[in-house]
């Protein structure tokens, strides 16, 4: 069996490849836009991707299952209760899926299954071949979204144990899946949680404690509250070691996984609906050099805005005013996604040789409208001193003023866990909108754990003319740790 797991550690989330070696048939779960890996290591392994199977309608992502879909000429499958823009192939709960058996043997015109879809006959009237090889099992598991899926490997149909379960954003390394983000029509968060702890006991806390934990996300994304930086565990472990399956009284479960979830970046519902209904294909090119006339232009006239994916220092001493900001060496997308309205023109002004980065980051949740770039911001910073500001920031322990709002714009449970005296919570992925309950002409000062959130807090307040904004150098861990 070929199993490889990609994972991309500025989405925190995994996708896997899996693939019988000795048929060459291989499933391709949960790709991200850029597929070139795929199928780099495909060819390698002398694998053919005949099938793309997505556990879920995925919101903090961009799916690559039309990508691979064209590059491939695979079969797109998802769990049987979803419903898409675009022909999918339903998987049943409880269909296996046979890799080990080949096409040219079994007559498919696809991965052969246990009840025979994609197979049959031969062409001499045959029987079709027994089952062999890896098999996939699926199993329905709504909770987290309706329609979620996990799958089941084993390296035989036949074998005692399985060698794992893909578990989407079902389960994941120290948490569960949150019912919360994209509630069902006519379901409340309270109910898909009910439907999550049946699908956890009642189906995958049901397989052998030995069988691997292969999670579609990690530490970091907003699609659970606890998750581990570890990308694999075993049912066991996170049966004895996962907070959300200890045990206790299915009411108490809704409770636990319903409360304190991280607030919800606004890209999120805009990338499920085009995860649904169908997106065009990832635009590979490199962004368009623009003049900064050019680019200040687009913004007059097309409601561009100015995104500097600079590090936090050269941004906060110089900048252009107006720009938004959210740095490369953070988690870029998530937090471009969680200021930036989808379908807004974006100019880029990143260090040279960083955009195709930022842009290809920016595709991978949707954001495709890239305008183009600005090639030397520095030199453009400095040639016109009259569009340059810089973030105005507080030292850790030094006094806001008097009548300023301090807001605090850490997710709701950091919040709950310490927050400094008199601030208020408006977490930064709801800042866009929340950002009406403040008062533009009193001072701001904002801060988060560290000193990053807040810098994006601050560029996106001043962006909405907001005259006196600050942030606290260190954020939260600076200033306890200033005052002792």
């Amino acid at each position: 069996m070929h199993f490889a797991q990609y994972y991309l550690d500025c989405l925190s989330q995994a996708s896997y490849l899996i693939g019988d070696e000795t048929t060459g048939r291989a499933v391709l779960v949960d790709p991200r836009r850029d597929i070139d890996d795929y199928l780099r290591d495909a060819e390698a392994a002398g694998l053919r991707i005949e099938l793309i199977i997505e556990t879920h309608f995925h919101a903090d992502f961009l799916s690559g299952h039309l990508e691979l879909a064209r590059a491939t000429g695979a079969t797109i499958a998802f769990g049987e209760a979803a419903e898409t823009g675009y022909p999918i192939r339903r998987l049943r709960d409880g269909e296996r899926i046979f890799l080990g058996v080949d096409a040219a043997a079994d007559g498919a015109d696809g991965v052969a299954t246990a009840d025979g879809a994609g197979g049959g006959a031969t062409g001499d009237g045959a029987a079709p071949a027994a089952p062999s090889g890896v098999t996939l099992t699926v199993l329905a598991t709504p909770g987290h979204t309706p329609e979620s899926i996990c799958i089941v490997v084993h390296e035989q149909p036949d074998a005692p144990e399985p060698y794992g379960v893909l578990t989407g954003d079902t389960l994941f390394v120290g948490d569960v899946g949150r019912p919360d983000l994209l509630a069902a029509t006519g379901l409340t968060p309270e109910e898909m949680a009910g439907r999550l702890h049946r699908s956890l006991h009642d189906k995958l806390l049901t397989l052998p404690d030995a069988t691997r934990v292969f999670p579609a996300h990690g530490a970091g994304s907003a699609c659970g509250r606890n998750l581990s930086t570890e990308t694999t565990s075993t049912i066991g472990e996170q049966r004895r070691y996962n907070y959300a399956l200890q045990p206790m009284p299915e009411a108490e479960f809704v409770r636990l996984v319903t409360a304190g979830q991280p607030a919800t970046p606004g890209y999120f519902a805009h990338d499920a609906a085009l995860n649904r209904d169908g997106h065009p294909l990832l635009d590979t090119a490199p962004p368009a050099a623009l003049t900064l006339d050019a680019a200040l232009a687009a913004c007059r006239d097309a409601g561009a805005v100015l995104l500097d994916s600079r590090p936090l220092a050269a941004y906060t001493e110089a900048h252009f005013t107006g720009s938004l900001h959210t740095s490369l060496d953070t988690r870029f997308a998530e937090y471009a996604g969680s200021v930036v309205e989808p379908g807004t023109p974006i100019v880029l002004i990143s260090d040279p040789g960083t955009e195709s980065e930022a842009r290809l980051r920016l595709a991978r949740i949707g954001y495709d409208h890239v305008l183009g770039h600005v090639p030397d911001p520095a030199a453009e910073l400095a040639r016109r001193p009259d569009l340059v500001t810089r973030t105005h920031r507080l030292a850790a322990g030094e006094a806001p003023p008097g009548d300023a709002q301090l807001i605090d714009v850490r997710n709701p449970s950091e919040y709950a866990a310490g927050a400094l005296p008199n601030a208020v919570n408006l977490p930064l992925a709801t800042l866009p909108t929340s950002c009406a309950t403040l008062d533009p002409d009193r001072p701001v000062v904002l801060y988060c754990r560290s000193g990053s959130r807040s810098v994006i807090a601050a560029a996106l307040l001043e962006a909405r003319g907001f005259r006196d904004v600050r942030d606290i150098v260190g954020g939260y861990e600076g200033a306890v740790s200033a005052c002792g």
